[in-house]
């Protein structure tokens, strides 16, 4: 008889995980199996707009964002958000729309339709230290990453700006530390966990991600990490799949894994390896995993 799900939710999962970032998708998906949470993928859902729509047409951003929480309504629960992204646009247009009657009814013109809106938005993380909750996280459990320093990166998006995302302080968060640190890994303190990878600049401006996403890189191999912990797809790009140019460009060696939160978590709670999307990695984690006795 199957297991009845202890809680359930709605699903975004974006435009990013159906593609370049699907080991993130999976590896939700098998996490929250793993732990009986239940995830409803919106249907028809669209893209977000993702950085690049609300800086060339605001409100073709907020129509594409309400338009996805309004079929959000056709799925069960609070809606699960897994990209930094996403999570941030989403937040951003439901805000921007209660505090802008004018915008809203724009919008509302554009969809031809009354808006419904307020749905709330999680992120995974939030999910997964206040709802489902972390004593019930870690004893879930099976194989604890107790050998593995983690330098745990927010970026730019998942707690900026202050008051929107309400995901945790803005400046000094550490919700991602309480999650990894629930399975058993060793949470560092570092300096560059905040700071700007260069996000989309990787296409037009890719020397400036080099040095940005070096420096982040420098600043987790000095403070002793085994690996870097994301949440972001397009940081995960910057740092996994440029990784080998930043080091040719910096003449420093990093060979540094960087892994989607869910990949951890679910690798902890019992989710078979081969079902993470570690393959898909440009810096191979697995003899480091191997080392650490994780596979």
């Amino acid at each position: 008889m199957p297991t009845k799900n202890i809680l359930n939710y709605s699903y975004y999962p974006g435009c990013s995980l159906h593609a370049s970032a699907k080991e993130y998708d999976e590896s939700t998906r098998g996490l929250f199996k793993a732990l009986h949470i239940g995830l409803q993928e919106v249907p028809d859902w669209l893209c977000c707009g993702a950085t690049p729509a609300h800086n060339v047409d605001e409100l073709l951003s907020l129509s594409l964002c309400a338009k996805n929480l309004e079929l959000s309504e056709q799925a069960e629960g609070d809606l699960a958000v897994a990209c930094a992204a996403c999570f941030s646009r989403l937040k951003v247009a439901q805000h921007k729309l209660a505090d802008h009657p004018d915008t809203r009814k724009q919008v509302e013109y554009a969809l031809d339709a009354p808006l419904a809106v307020e749905k709330p938005v999680k992120h995974l993380l939030e999910i997964l230290a206040n709802d489902f909750g972390l004593e019930r996280l870690a004893a879930a459990v099976r194989k604890p990453l107790s050998e593995l320093k983690v330098a745990c990166y927010y970026g730019c998006l998942l707690t900026r700006p202050p008051n929107v995302p309400e995901l945790d302080c803005a400046e000094a968060p550490t919700i991602m530390e309480r999650v990894i640190g629930a399975a058993g890994a060793e949470a560092l303190n570092w300096s560059h966990r905040l700071e700007c990878c260069g996000a989309n600049f990787t296409l037009s401006r890719p020397g400036v991600v080099l040095k940005l996403s070096g420096d982040i890189l420098a600043s987790a191999k000095r403070a002793g990490a085994d690996c870097l912990m994301v949440a972001c797809p397009l940081c995960h790009g910057n740092l996994d799949i440029r990784q080998q140019e930043i080091e040719e460009a910096s003449g420093e060696r990093f060979a540094m894994p960087v892994f989607y939160m869910t990949q951890l978590l679910a690798l902890a709670a019992g989710v078979p390896a081969h079902k993470l999307g570690f393959d898909s990695m440009i810096v191979s984690p697995l003899p480091l995993l191997k080392e650490k006795n994780l596979l």
